[in-house]
């Protein structure tokens, strides 16, 4: 559903608030291997947050990228979608077609539709702190286990 940017986006947004929340910046480097991405594609993808605002990035010694805890509180997963994505994912049809509308609908129409509404109010109403606390509390993970480890 979201692109591969936006993908490594969310990754990234709650890989830096929680260490965020631990008084911790992040480098480029550190983002990129925690969230599995090719490092310059991150790097673009972070221009992107930051330029939005959802990120906060600090030149020189002692840099990196945070996001403050108010923020984290305030920043909706929607913001981050719309900053990489746009709204095109709350509109689109279902499998692709370029006119599909309830006069003109496609054959997943009205189910899909159904879907669009509740993935809009879930990245409307979850916030970044509720998605990192996830992530350091050990419940949930950004990155796939390697089973040969």
């Amino acid at each position: 559903m979201f692109s591969k940017a936006c993908e490594y986006g969310i990754r990234a947004s709650i890989f830096i608030a929680a260490k965020s929340s631990k008084g911790i910046r992040v480098g480029i480097k550190d983002v990129a291997k925690e969230i599995d991405s090719p490092e310059p594609f991150t790097a673009k993808i972070m221009q992107i947050l930051t330029k939005s605002g959802i990120i906060h990035s600090a030149k020189g010694v002692g840099g990196g990228f945070e996001v403050s805890p108010e923020a984290s509180k305030s920043i909706k997963l929607i913001q981050i979608v719309d900053a990489i994505d746009g709204n095109k994912i709350y509109s689109g049809c279902g499998i692709g077609l370029k006119e599909c509308s309830e006069q003109h609908p496609c054959p997943v129409h009205n189910e899909f539709k159904k879907i669009r509404g509740l993935l809009l109010e879930m990245l409307t109403k979850t916030t970044l702190e509720q998605l990192a606390s996830d992530v350091k509390s050990g419940d949930f993970f950004l990155k796939t286990l390697n089973m040969n480890d």
